[in-house]
C-alpha cells in the first residue's frame, strides 16, 4: 500500500464510544440523493492538469462504491481478495482502522457496490452478498448484521446486491427483492425487523431507494426488476407501481423527486424504458405518467435536475443532453466528452467519464462550456464510482485508489 501526502501537518483525534455531537455528513449522490452537493466557494475553472491533489491512497482493493464522510472521518469499502474491508481515514488521509466484514461480491465486476452511510456515530452498508452491516464509526466494531437473503428468503441478483441503504429516522430501508418481503425496514440500532412489504413482488434491481416528502405524505420510492414503486415510508404499504423496463433488469439510478414529479432513468428495452416522469397525486397515493423519453438512455451515471432541466448522458456514448422536466423534450448539448457520471455543486457540473476523465462543465439549455478536464491518474478497473464533494474537496474513487482534490476557490 502507498499513501501520498502533500500536506505537512497531520492530526488524529481519538474518540471512543458511539455518541457524538451533530456533524455534517455526506450521502449517496448528495444530501438528498439527487446528485447535488450544497457547497459554495468552489473553483469556477480548473488548471490545465486539474485541481491540486491533496492526498491519495492505493490499496483499497476492488470496488465501485463512493466514500461516506462524517465525524471528521472518511469511510470507504474495498475488496483486496474475496473479503470486504471497511476503511476509515481522517481528513488528512491517515488510516485510522480497517475492518474485515465478510465475503464480498467476487464473481464479475468484483468488489463492493454499496456506499457507506453515516448516522450519529454509526456506519451502515450492504455488501454484494446481501448482508447489511452496522459498524461503530469510531472503533470499526460490527454492532449487528442481517443477511437479507436468508432472513427474507430472497435470491441474489446477477451482478450482486448494490443498493446504498436509506436511513429514515430510526429505520434502515433495504430491498431483499423477495415476493413476500420485497422491501423491508430494519431498526437501525438493533437490526430487528420493523416492517415488511411485498412491494410488487419482483427481484431487486441495483437501485438505491429515496425518501420523498410530498405534501403530507412520506414515501419510499425505488425501482425493482420491471417497476417503479412508491411505498408508505412508515408502514411499507404499496401505494402505486409504474412499469419501467431494462433488458438486464438493471436500474442503478435512484429516482429523483422535483415539484411533485418522480423522474427515473433507465435504458435498453423494447418499450417502456428511458426517462420516465410520474406525476404524484396530492396525497401521494397515486402516480400517473406525465411523459416518457426513449431517446436519452442512462444506465447508471445518474441524472441531475437544475433550473427545471434534467441533465444526463447516454450510456457508452459521447452524448450529453438537456431534457425539459415538464415536456420530456430533449436537446443534444455536446458530443465532446464521454458518458457516465454527473454531479453538481456551486453552479457547475462535475462529469466523470467511463474512460477515466473528469471534467468541470457549465451547462444550460443552450450551452455546454468546458471549464477544465483531466485524466484520473490512479486506480484499477471500471470508472463507475460517483465522485463526492465535501467541505470544498473532491473525492474520486477508482477501484483500488482514493484520490482527494482541493477544489476551493482561492
Amino acid at each position: 500500500m502507498k499513501l501520498h501526502f502533500l500536506s505537512l501537518f497531520f492530526s488524529v483525534i481519538l474518540i471512543s464510544g458511539c455518541s457524538a455531537p451533530p456533524d455534517k455528513y455526506s450521502q449517496w449522490r448528495g444530501p438528498n440523493r439527487q446528485g447535488i452537493f450544497f457547497e459554495t466557494g468552489l473553483l469556477k475553472a480548473w488548471p490545465e492538469d486539474g485541481p491540486e491533489m491533496l492526498w491519495s491512497y492505493e490499496g483499497l482493493g476492488a470496488g465501485h462504491s463512493s466514500v461516506g464522510i462524517g465525524h471528521n472521518r472518511i469511510f470507504v469499502n474495498g475488496m483486496p481478495d474475496t473479503l470486504g474491508v471497511l476503511y476509515s481515514f481522517d481528513l488528512d488521509g491517515n488510516l485510522l482502522w480497517e475492518k474485515v466484514y465478510g465475503t464480498e461480491w467476487h464473481q464479475n465486476y468484483t468488489g463492493p457496490r454499496s456506499t457507506p452511510v453515516l448516522k450519529d456515530g454509526l456506519v451502515y452498508l450492504e455488501c454484494g452478498m446481501g448482508v447489511v452491516y452496522c459498524f461503530d464509526a469510531f472503533t470499526g466494531n460490527i454492532n449487528w448484521e442481517v443477511n437479507l437473503l436468508t432472513a427474507f428468503d430472497a435470491e441474489n441478483i446477477q451482478w450482486g446486491m448494490t443498493e446504498t441503504l436509506l436511513i429514515d429516522g430510526d429505520n434502515v430501508i433495504c430491498t431483499p427483492g423477495d415476493e413476500k418481503y420485497n422491501v423491508v425496514a430494519l431498526n437501525r440500532f438493533t437490526g430487528e425487523t420493523v416492517w415488511t412489504s411485498p412491494g410488487y413482488g419482483e427481484p431487486a434491481a441495483y437501485c438505491s431507494p429515496v425518501l420523498v416528502e410530498h405534501n403530507n405524505a412520506r414515501l419510499v420510492v425505488t425501482i425493482t426488476a420491471n417497476s417503479v414503486i412508491g411505498l408508505d415510508a412508515d408502514t411499507g404499504e404499496l401505494y402505486w407501481r409504474a412499469e419501467q423496463m431494462q433488458r438486464n433488469k438493471i436500474h442503478a439510478n435512484s429516482p429523483l423527486y422535483f415539484e411533485g414529479v418522480i423522474y427515473c432513468a433507465s435504458n435498453w428495452a423494447e418499450e417502456n424504458t428511458g426517462l420516465l416522469a410520474l406525476k404524484l397525486s396530492e396525497d401521494g397515493r397515486e402516480a400517473e405518467q406525465m411523459w416518457r423519453n426513449e431517446t436519452v438512455m442512462n444506465l447508471m451515471g445518474g441524472i441531475v435536475i437544475h433550473n427545471g432541466i434534467i441533465f444526463s448522458s447516454t450510456y457508452r456514448k459521447n452524448e450529453w443532453y438537456a431534457i425539459d422536466t415538464l415536456t420530456g423534450e430533449e436537446k443534444l448539448l455536446s458530443e465532446e466528452f464521454g458518458s457516465e457520471v454527473i454531479v453538481f455543486a456551486d453552479g457547475l457540473f462535475y462529469l466523470y467519464s467511463d474512460a477515466g476523465e473528469l471534467a468541470l462543465v457549465n451547462m444550460d439549455w443552450n450551452h455546454f462550456e468546458m471549464k477544465g478536464r483531466f485524466e484520473v491518474p490512479l486506480g484499477t478497473g471500471q470508472h463507475w464510482a460517483h465522485p463526492v464533494i465535501h467541505d470544498k474537496r473532491l473525492y474520486v474513487r477508482h477501484g483500488d485508489a482514493l484520490m482527494v482534490y482541493d477544489i476551493s476557490e482561492v
